[in-house]
């Protein structure tokens, strides 16, 4: 028999599983997001979430509120009498009143192969620290942070040149088929939870400013992972002499290539630049107020020669 589901997210991510759910066949009684926010070139037009645009096309009712601690919102909750909360990347913390409000609790989708990076970006961080593999998780919810028993996991490859961003489209995809799988073995009442390993435990937290500025000085792997696990937002970045400017380059791809120098020093003609041990060559920049740009397209209007130097 189909679930009576509240669903609960915010970015793009969790769209496809809103999606999935609904052409399951469960009734989602309501879909909580955050409120929308400012947007635009002044930052004045006030923006619905992703989820909050789809779940309007599909007809659910939304609502958005900034937070679910007081007893209104909280029996606002219960009153929707809910077979299952289900929340993937919503960005509000959840009170022990609305985990155990719905009939059957709360289910949480999260990406990353738990306890390893619990938290806030944990597809960033997981490329970031050079991981090979990652994954999507469906655990049940507690009150602690992503520390709930795990019922379903698929696993997922890092190759070595993915982004966050390629790395996000795979598993956006993953976690609405995992989902609508754990609904599915929910209905059956065949859905067993494990607790997670004690050992492992890392955080994914959020990404800093200061994490953003290429160190050049690093080794070439950690260059690259940062590049890439930061791409495309918000985005590696260096400084660049472009006709006797200095201007701000944000670098979306890269890969690990031979050379030696001085770090941020440009080895050749193909944009590879030393680092503190090895090089990498630059696959994708994109320039202020630009677009991205392959290396090549890059190069043919722009001056940047062997010799010169990335800061």
């Amino acid at each position: 028999m189909p679930l009576r589901v509240i669903f609960m997210g915010t970015p793009e991510f969790s769209v496809p599983t809103l999606r999935a759910i609904a052409d399951a066949g469960h009734e989602v009684a309501a879909v909580y997001t955050q409120p929308p926010r400012a947007a635009g070139r002044r930052g004045l037009e006030l923006t619905p979430s992703p989820v909050q645009r789809e779940a309007e096309r599909l007809g659910i009712e939304t609502r958005t509120p900034t937070s679910l601690k007081g007893e209104a919102e909280q029996a606002a909750f219960r009153a929707l009498q809910a077979d299952i909360g289900v929340i993937v990347a919503y960005g509000l913390l959840l009170p022990r009143a609305v985990l155990e409000s719905p009939r059957l609790g709360c289910i949480n989708g999260h990406a990353s192969l738990l306890p390893r990076w619990r938290g806030a970006a944990p597809i960033q961080r997981a490329i970031m620290a050079g991981d090979s593999e990652t994954g999507m998780m469906v655990m049940r919810m507690e009150e602690g942070l992503d520390t709930g028993p795990v019922g379903l996991v698929e696993k997922c490859v890092i190759e070595p040149d993915m982004t966050a961003g390629d790395l996000h489209d795979r598993l956006m995809g993953v976690s609405a088929a995992l989902i609508v799988e754990a609904l599915a073995r929910l209905e059956r009442n065949s859905l067993a939870f494990t607790a997670q390993a004690v050992e492992g435990v890392t955080y994914a937290k959020k990404i800093g400013k200061s994490e953003t500025h290429v160190d050049w000085t690093r080794p070439a792997a950690e260059v690259h992972n940062n590049i890439r696990g930061l791409s495309p937002f918000p985005g590696a970045w260096c400084e660049v002499e472009i006709g006797g400017r200095v201007e701000r380059l944000k670098l979306l791809r890269s890969t690990l290539a031979q050379g030696v120098g001085e770090p941020g020093g440009i080895l050749d003609d193909r944009l590879t630049v030393a680092c503190g041990a090895g090089a990498i060559r630059l696959v994708e920049v994109q320039r202020a107020g630009g677009r991205p740009a392959a290396a090549q397209e890059f190069l043919r209007g722009t001056k940047i020669e062997k010799g010169m130097k990335l800061s």
